[in-house]
């Protein structure tokens, strides 16, 4: 019997009619009777930790455990005794024998949040889970058995991933075995405006106040803008513009003051596009591009003051804009005082150079608590403990 869509919407508080999200609904549902280990791909925010349950709960084994992991917020080192468990006396702290999830979990349902994460002997193990149902605990030498069903998940680009070496090809392609895409919100304009009333709703009810409500010209400004954070997004602006204005009816203006990224719209690099020589795996390196080019502007800018000062430049060639270098034209400022002989460096900055001070001054707002300046860097635990690895920051 075909479950009807509506109903598995309503049951798990989905909100929208697009193509895409239905489609996706549509493919857990048809997999869901089955053992076929399935891999769910999106951006971070739009929604993925639903689908496992849609299948879980549509399978034969709904009755059974189902336990979500967040792969990327349990350190390296620990891993393997949280998925597979350890015996006593396996390492330092193992002070009695511990069951893992995949031994809790038999019967039911494993849903690997992040998976993309995962360190590569980790993987290994995983493999075997997936080919034969076999695992070992740490520190011992007995194979078990465990009859688990994988549901994995990730943000991550594991085809990109395969090919730097970062994850198992052969991993891949077990997991991958029914693959679910599900969309961003900006392919989904026509929910746009849905889930903004639900969450204005909720808001409402929650706080005891009217619900707010757009004009047209702000709900233009809605469908249009891109959401980088997706649902998640959505729904943070909805309960601040709910909370903070007075005014129930919320205009273009007032909404424009809460979507911070939309002076970042010029750079469009979210979705790679086929003709772009650059793709970026996060948000994160969108800031980072921009402060490179930023740093890049200032000092060309630096450059053009020191070749008018010292007469390289007519200032008539700056008012054209002939000057070779890619900036605005300015207006030269006259300085009473000019240091001859200046030796002008061109200051370059690397990704790297700025995402280490990003986290030396993370770690250094949080008192050096790894676990607060991850979140406060919006990166798993295990990402933060690598990268302070990498850049020497013990």
């Amino acid at each position: 019997m075909k479950i009807d869509l509506q109903q598995i919407k309503q049951r798990f508080g989905i909100i929208g009619n697009s193509v895409g999200l239905n489609r996706a609904i549509d493919v857990a549902l048809q997999v869901a009777p089955t053992d076929l280990s399935v891999l769910i791909t999106g951006e971070s925010g739009v929604g993925k930790e639903v689908f496992p349950q849609i299948i879980h709960q549509n399978s034969a084994r709904k009755h059974g455990q189902y336990i979500a992991v967040n792969c990327g917020a349990i350190p390296e080192g620990t891993i393997d005794s949280e998925l597979f468990g350890h015996e006593k006396g396996s390492f330092t702290g193992a002070l009695a024998d511990r069951k893992g999830y995949f031994e809790v979990a038999d019967g039911g349902t494993i849903f690997l949040d992040e998976a993309g994460e995962l360190p590569l002997p980790t993987q290994a193990r995983l493999l075997r889970v997936l080919e034969s149902g076999e695992f070992i605990k740490v520190g011992s030498s007995k194979v078990q058995k465990t009859n688990v069903r994988i549901v994995a998940a990730t943000n991550v680009n594991l085809v990109q991933a395969v090919a730097n070496g970062k994850f198992r090809e052969d991993l891949y392609y077990r997991l991958s075995t029914v693959p679910i895409q599900i969309p961003p919100l900006r392919d989904r304009s026509e929910d746009i405006i849905l889930l903004f009333r639900k969450f204005a709703a909720d808001c409402a009810e929650k706080y005891r106040m009217p619900a707010v409500r757009l004009d047209e010209n702000a709900r233009r400004l809605l469908t249009s803008y891109r959401w980088p954070g997706n649902i998640r997004e959505l729904k943070n602006v909805t309960e601040r513009i709910s909370v903070i204005e007075e005014e129930r009816e919320i205009t273009a203006d007032i909404l424009r003051t809460y979507l911070p990224n939309l002076n970042m719209e010029k750079y469009p690099v979210l979705v790679k596009q086929e003709n772009e020589q650059k793709s970026f795996a996060n948000e994160r390196e969108i800031l980072y591009q921009i402060l490179f080019d930023m740093r890049k502007d200032v000092n060309d800018l630096k450059k053009l003051v020191h070749d008018i000062m010292s007469g390289n430049v007519p200032v008539d060639m700056v008012k054209e804009n002939t000057y070779p270098h890619p900036i605005h034209p300015v207006t030269p400022i006259q300085t009473p005082i000019v240091q001859e002989a200046e030796t002008v460096e061109e200051e370059t900055l690397s990704l790297e150079e700025v995402e280490k001070d990003m986290i030396k001054k993370a770690l250094e707002r949080n008192g050096g608590k790894r676990k607060n300046a991850a979140a406060d860097l919006k990166i798993s635990e295990r990402t933060l403990y690598r990268k302070i690895k990498e850049y020497n920051l013990e």
